[in-house]
């Protein structure tokens, strides 16, 4: 697979770029980011994805998630693709809101026309972007975990729960636990997947945990000053459902914290790190 170099810079010791291909699972140009620390040189060095959230592209955590000095130090390849395919001809929400379609592709493979044509980003986070990483980059595509933030930890969550063959270990930063019982949720789901909620289970952390789905162990933080916590969040519901069926869960309630990346910042080096334990580093 041919990609090709948006940018390249130096920092930390390793190289941070900005890539784009053309994606078999969306059927458009995909971009992504990579940073690879200098020591890959001569070896292929585990690899953590991170999920963004609505609105978000790439350019967000690579911009504002302050992990390179730590994925330097720990020797750990950083990977943040976008959230939604884009470009001529992917269809948006009809009335522009930032909840549903460009940017707010909830990691799904949508079913409902329009949206079926192009927005398959569970295929691409689960299948395309891991072997691309793997056959373009020092990385050792045995050894990857995942993370991400809020409709991104919602992706992370459920990728990892479907797929803990493939993702060694899974966090998240204030994650969407259960869109069949959030706004957010409801309107993305009956929008790429349409009115049977039966579909919408694969897609809702909280179901997968009830439907048999495990992992080693999860680690959430979670803002206890997030405008979104009560209404669209809602923790609780994870942390019941995991507490039901033994599955190991660390929730970490951080006073004072909100949404923003001043939130993910702060804590994105022990998240990194927690992953490196699990991936054998």
């Amino acid at each position: 697979m041919a990609i090709e170099v948006i940018s390249e810079n130096r920092s930390h010791g390793g190289t941070q770029g900005v890539y784009r291909h053309a994606s078999s699972a969306t059927g458009t140009d995909m971009e992504f980011s990579v940073f690879v620390p200098d020591h890959a040189a001569g070896a292929r060095l585990p690899v953590v994805i991170y999920l963004s959230g609505l609105t978000c592209s790439q350019a967000n955590v690579t911009e504002k998630g302050e992990f390179r000095a730590a994925c330097a130090a720990l020797g750990l390849i950083f990977v943040a693709p976008d959230t939604s395919p884009r470009g001529e001809g992917v269809p948006d929400d009809a009335e522009g809101a930032y909840d549903f379609g460009l940017g707010a592709g909830f990691y799904v493979n949508a079913t409902e026309t329009p949206f079926d044509q192009h927005y398959k980003m569970r295929d691409y986070i689960e299948r395309e972007l891991p072997d691309l990483i793997g056959a373009e980059f020092a990385a050792d595509a045995s050894r990857m975990s995942i993370m991400g933030h809020s409709m991104g930890g919602h992706g992370a969550l459920t990728i990892a729960l479907r797929n803990p063959e493939r993702f060694r270990a899974v966090s998240a930063f204030a994650p969407i636990v259960s869109p069949l019982s959030c706004p957010w949720g409801e309107k993305a789901l009956s929008g790429y997947l349409g009115a049977d909620r039966a579909t919408w289970r694969a897609y809702d952390a909280c179901a997968l945990i009830e439907d048999g789905a495990r992992v080693p162990d999860i680690l959430v933080d979670q803002g206890a000053a997030d405008n979104f916590l009560e209404t669209q969040l809602k923790p609780d519901l994870f942390a019941d459902a995991c507490a039901a069926a033994g599955q190991p869960l660390s929730l970490r309630m951080q006073a004072g914290y909100d949404h923003s990346y001043y939130f993910i910042s702060t804590f994105m080096a022990e998240h990194l790190a927690w992953h490196a334990a699990r991936l054998g580093v």
